[in-house]
């Protein structure tokens, strides 16, 4: 089992640099000495004693929480609300067993790897952030020699390993969610139309894997580009095939949002009062407060977390701070309340792997959510369809996660 203990002085310990080298200067003064018969003591000065490691806790006994978030540079906005959003953890109950240490990793993987390294000189038990898959890969090495356990905020699900797990909301759980709830209306034929990134792919990917062993097929696949308000992509096999199927049969993942998700609607016909209408699923790229504006998702299914469970969270931050929080703010406040239930899962902690995979999980304002031994996070999510003025559940979270759905 990996443990987060911080080292301790050790008489045991083998030489540092320094001592070794007045050993050897003393070795090699004995031997002159015996051949000389004199022996001249050196002036050199005896090495320094070893600093004592960081303490764990603070002086009132709270274990050390370490916070890695952007809070310079072009995501300084995202990491400032996640911090004010950890900072309201604490204040909810979690202050009682852990004490925040925030560090910014600014811009760059170099900074996230400096932060890992000065919260492991400073005691911390576990590492909460940081917010970006790259410099979560960066930083892993750094978390692993401190004998750290990361939990990124990433939604990238390629940067989970053991020892290293993001706890974002990733792509291939919200799409096999909402490719499940499709299957079970009795949908069998899809397609995709997404984005020409890695998101898009992993969109794409994820559809195919879901729907295919459950009798599903995915039938077209096109990817679109968007610059210049100009959407390139061709979606006229798309159209074609729900045109032969007919309104509601098939199902078009569509994982975008504000004017490229515009465009592509438009490109698909749902615009088109005359046209064949898909059933679009999306992703909770959707989970937005205007998402019910936008007329051309009406019906549109999505898989994300339950709104009405974050929803007092979001009225508390928004009368102390005088504005909304980013959405990914509840991320820093569940990983606090995450380490305040390890803190207190027994004396002075537990804060090793095991500890962090617990199968029972942990439940927060995005929902439960777990973390598998590879460090890929499953988490149990609702199904909400967009309506007119308001979004609702149409199939809530399942209260377990062991259940194939997602």
């Amino acid at each position: 089992m990996l443990r987060s203990f911080a080292p301790c002085p050790s008489t045991n310990r083998a030489p540092g640099p320094r001592s070794a080298g007045w050993l050897a200067m003393a070795v090699a003064a004995l031997t002159l000495g015996a051949c000389a018969g004199a022996f001249k003591p050196s002036t050199s000065p005896p090495p320094e004693p070893a600093k004592p490691a960081a303490s764990r806790t603070t002086t009132t006994g709270k274990l050390k929480v370490a916070l890695l978030v952007p809070l310079s540079g072009r995501s300084r906005a995202i990491g400032t609300s996640m911090m004010e959003a950890a900072e309201l953890a604490i204040f909810d109950g979690a202050g009682r067993d852990v004490a925040l240490l925030p560090y910014d990793t600014g811009d760059s993987p170099e900074q996230a790897v400096a932060a890992v390294q000065k919260a492991a000189k400073d005691g911390a038990v576990i590492v909460l952030g940081p917010l970006f898959g790259a410099s979560a890969s960066a930083a892993a090495p750094a978390a692993r020699a401190a004998k750290l356990e990361m939990v990124s905020f990433s939604n990238d699900e390629s940067v989970a390993q053991p020892g290293v797990y993001p706890m974002g909301l990733d792509v291939q759980t919200q799409v096999r969610r909402v490719a499940d709830y499709a299957l079970s209306r009795g949908i069998r034929r899809f397609a995709a139309f997404t984005p020409a990134t890695a998101y898009g792919a992993q969109a794409t990917e994820a559809l195919r894997e879901t729907v295919t062993p459950r009798g599903g097929t995915l039938v077209v696949a096109e990817r679109f580009g968007f610059a210049g308000g100009n959407l390139s992509g061709n979606a006229s096999r798309i159209v074609d095939m729900v045109a032969a199927e007919g309104n509601g049969r098939t199902a078009v993942l569509l994982p975008a949002s504000g004017p490229p998700l515009a465009a592509a609607t438009d490109a698909l016909g749902v615009t088109n009062p005359d046209a064949k209408k898909p059933q679009l699923i999306g992703t909770g790229i959707w989970d937005t407060p205007d998402i019910a504006k936008e007329e051309s998702l009406l019906g549109a299914w999505f898989a994300a977390p339950d709104p009405a469970l974050r929803a007092a969270f979001e009225r508390k931050y928004a009368a102390v701070h005088g504005r909304p929080p980013h959405r990914l703010a509840t991320l820093a406040y569940d990983a606090v309340n995450m380490a305040a239930t390890l803190a207190r899962s027994r004396p002075g902690g537990d804060f090793s792997a095991l500890a962090v995979t617990d199968p029972g999980g942990f439940r927060g304002l995005d929902g439960l959510f777990r973390f598998r031994q590879d460090g890929r996070v499953e988490r149990a999510l609702a199904v909400l369809e967009i309506g007119k003025e308001r979004v609702r559940v149409v199939e809530p979270a399942p209260s377990s996660l062991d259940r194939p759905s997602n």
